[in-house]
């Protein structure tokens, strides 16, 4: 014989236990944030948020249309909280975050008979991190950069409500994307080189050399070399610089196939095994030359312009669609060949443009000769960072670096071409 609880009972258990379980956490954030002569500023125990949560239950389920024994109970417990809060004030100690937790316990009972058992469990272990991450959020509302959330909030707003708006019809000629697709693109690859320049700024504040090296080349390989590169020049001959510039090329490939599986899914299937082969060459050569590192105590800023910015998208979305362009322009009249060419000149600038482009775009080419313009383009950009190694960092002090990051290159151009 099957046993089967009843719903009712096991939501009212459900919100039973979990009021009970947010009262015994707001004694423990009292204990943890607040002397004990504060005591008498906090209202309700363990026993109260208990009952607050089962009256909301209760209340709820006898009157579910009207509401009106629901709304009652929750006036009479918010005038309670004011004649509380109205003390609080005299002796300036005002704060209405245990009537913010209480509504939400009390909100329970209904949560949980309207949703499924997900619901209150979230909000329940929402309430848990929020009450315990009060140190964390004071330090990050004092880390961060104010201007940094007006940007984001720019960016949410052109993604979240203009995006879903823009055509997703080819409407500009000689163009072979819709405008929607053409700023999902812009999107998703500033999404990627924001993740990383998030890590590199906040997450790990005090990094060392190194690993300023591995992040900084998640979001820009290119810019990461030459902070590193002047860094050298400042430290001299440093094995620990030579490693690092390597590192950040090791992580392009990395991150070139996380986005071609966005975009292309069978480009970066192929992708896979070259690319990876070549990161792990890299940071091969980055480890071998991290044993002969005096240190990695060191501490430098990369760019701090965010890759969010709204110009920046906008200067990105124009070189997209020029490079989708010239890549049509090119494809027609010079071939495969061409392609290749093109490929090769590309990655002497900013190569994810004509990337998106090549995986976008609908070209009268096969998937071998995408595959090939990609992997050129980015061994060329390789030989690019040598240059800027060599000339920021003083050939004395990047020669090693240079030079690896240029055989990184050579023998990636070359497989391109001959694949």
């Amino acid at each position: 014989m099957n046993f089967q609880l009843n719903p009712v009972l096991l939501h009212f258990l459900l919100v039973t236990v979990f009021s009970f379980l947010i009262g015994l956490e707001v004694r423990t954030y009292k204990d943890r944030f607040h002397s004990n002569n504060d005591r008498i500023n906090f209202i309700g125990t363990a026993r109260t948020y208990t009952f607050i949560g089962m009256l909301g239950f209760i209340f709820y389920k006898i009157e579910p249309i009207h509401l009106s024994l629901y709304i009652a109970v929750l006036i009479s417990l918010t005038i309670l909280y004011s004649i509380f809060y109205y003390k609080r004030v005299i002796s300036q100690k005002q704060s209405i975050l245990l009537y913010l937790v209480m509504l939400c316990v009390y909100s329970f009972g209904p949560i949980s008979i309207l949703y499924p058992l997900w619901m209150p469990s979230l909000l329940f272990v929402l309430i848990i991190f929020i009450l315990n991450a009060k140190l964390s959020i004071q330090r990050l509302s004092i880390g961060i950069n104010l201007k940094e959330f007006e940007t984001l909030g720019k960016m949410v707003l052109l993604s979240a409500v203009i995006l879903p708006i823009l055509p997703d019809t080819k409407v500009i000629p000689y163009i072979p994307l819709s405008p929607f697709k053409i700023w999902l693109a812009v999107v998703v690859i500033s999404g990627i080189s924001y993740g990383g320049y998030l890590s590199q700024k906040y997450l790990f504040p005090n990094r060392g050399y190194f690993l300023t090296g591995i992040i900084g080349g998640s979001y820009s390989s290119t810019a990461t070399t030459v902070v590193l590169a002047r860094k050298g020049n400042l430290l001299g001959v440093n094995t620990l610089i030579d490693a690092s510039i390597i590192a950040a090329t090791s992580i392009m490939y990395i991150r070139l196939i996380l986005v071609a599986m966005v975009f292309n899914f069978s480009i970066g299937e192929k992708l896979v095994v070259p690319f990876s082969i070549f990161a792990l060459l890299g940071f091969g050569l980055s480890i071998f030359y991290m044993r002969y590192a005096k240190n990695d105590k060191g501490d430098l800023d990369l760019d701090d312009s965010n890759p969010l910015e709204l110009r920046t998208a906008f200067i990105f979305a124009f070189l997209f669609v020029v490079m989708m362009i010239l890549t049509e322009y090119v494809i027609r009249f010079y071939g495969s060949e061409g392609l290749k060419a093109l490929s090769f000149m590309v990655g002497f600038s900013d190569i994810d443009p004509f990337v998106l482009s090549i995986l976008t775009g609908k070209y009268t080419v096969n998937l071998n000769e995408i595959l090939s313009a990609i992997i050129i383009a980015s061994g060329s950009n390789n030989l690019l960072k040598a240059i800027y190694a060599i000339y920021f960092g003083g050939i004395k002090n990047t020669w090693r670096s240079a030079l690896w990051i240029s055989i990184l290159g050579i023998l990636t151009i070359s497989y391109g071409f001959f694949i």
